[in-house]
């Protein structure tokens, strides 16, 4: 159940996003809280600008938790993010042991995004991170949020 707070922390994943669109990135923001509610951690897309496929704010967020917080901490933590974790990042947050994932838009909806928006197609399939991450507590999509990443993602790709 999505409730106030982690409408909070979402709009600030999508706002970290847009952040990435305006520096050129792919429109991804991600937010890592901790279980009394503080973040601790927070990143958006690197991929277009480092020049690296696998520079995802989810993977510095698992690599951040897995060298500052103990198993317990990573565990009782929520990752909140404008876009449900590709395989990659869902086998980092269960590699790492981190908790809840909330997240605004779907992996299904980018897919059915970019079939919109590019004949380019993803190097790997989307998966829900259900399929990948054992035991894991999952939360999202939320509609009106997802439309605003919609966008975002639209506007990235009519740039190309």
């Amino acid at each position: 159940m999505i409730d106030e707070t982690d409408l909070k922390h979402l709009r600030h994943c999508v706002k970290l996003a847009e952040e990435a669109l305006e520096v050129g990135d792919e429109p991804f923001g991600s937010v890592l809280v901790s279980a009394d509610g503080e973040v601790l951690f927070e990143d958006h897309n690197h991929v277009v600008s480092k020049g690296d496929p696998t520079r995802h704010p989810e993977i510095k967020i698992a690599r951040w938790a897995a060298k500052n917080m103990n198993s317990e901490e990573r565990a009782s933590a929520t990752v909140y993010t404008s876009g449900e974790h590709c395989p990659m990042c869902a086998a980092a947050h269960g590699w790492v042991g981190l908790g809840r994932l909330v997240y605004a838009s779907s992996s299904a909806q980018l897919s059915e995004w970019l079939d919109d928006f590019t004949d380019e197609p993803l190097p790997v399939n989307t998966l829900p991170i259900e399929d990948v991450v054992r035991d894991i507590e999952v939360d999202g999509p939320v509609p009106e949020l997802a439309q605003k990443v919609r966008e975002l993602h639209r506007r990235f790709h009519s740039r190309k």
